[in-house]
């Protein structure tokens, strides 16, 4: 479906742009300027678990969880059985692990050459709720990093949220 060579564009971590399954899992850790956690303007850091879609790696999933603020499902949408797919990793990736809706971004990916129709798809209860973005890296490459920073945000504003609860439950 593309999710190395996006994750590689959003993380600018390298030009790879050949469309290859990974195996098991590759973290890119990287810094965004235009996201910061604090006043000072200080860029966050943050890793993002580029994950095999094979259902082989499966028994490795729950290490992949742990401890994550957010979940990023991409897709190809002129494959049928994706959009099936796609309600497993849901379900697996942000219901099991108690992540909110917002902690979700769908990003349907458009291969070079595969017209990149962002018609209107049709996803079912409860993935119709989720933000979702098309992505083509020939045509507008910029309008998903824009979404990507958005999205990187409100996980930051999200985190810094949930940490004041739990100071303020402390304190209580």
């Amino acid at each position: 479906s593309g999710k190395t060579v996006l994750a590689n564009f959003l993380t600018e971590s390298s030009d790879i742009t050949e469309y290859n399954p990974t195996q098991g899992v590759r973290i890119l850790e990287f810094e965004n300027p235009h996201v910061t956690s604090n006043n000072k303007g200080t860029a966050c850091e943050f890793e993002l678990w580029d994950c095999g879609g094979d259902p082989k790696f499966e028994s490795c999933w729950p290490a992949l969880m742990k401890d994550s603020h957010g979940v990023v499902i991409i897709f190809n949408a002129d494959i049928p059985s994706h959009l099936k797919e796609i309600e497993m990793w849901y379900s697996c990736f942000v219901q099991q692990q108690f992540l909110q809706d917002t902690q979700c971004l769908l990003i349907a990916h458009h291969k070079p050459g595969s017209g990149s129709d962002k018609g209107n798809l049709s996803l079912s209860p409860p993935l119709n709720k989720l933000k979702l973005v098309h992505s083509n890296l020939e045509d507008d490459p910029e309008e998903i990093r824009m979404e990507f920073i958005k999205y990187l945000k409100s996980i930051i504003n999200s985190v810094s949220e949930s940490r004041d609860r739990e100071e303020m439950s402390i304190i209580t």
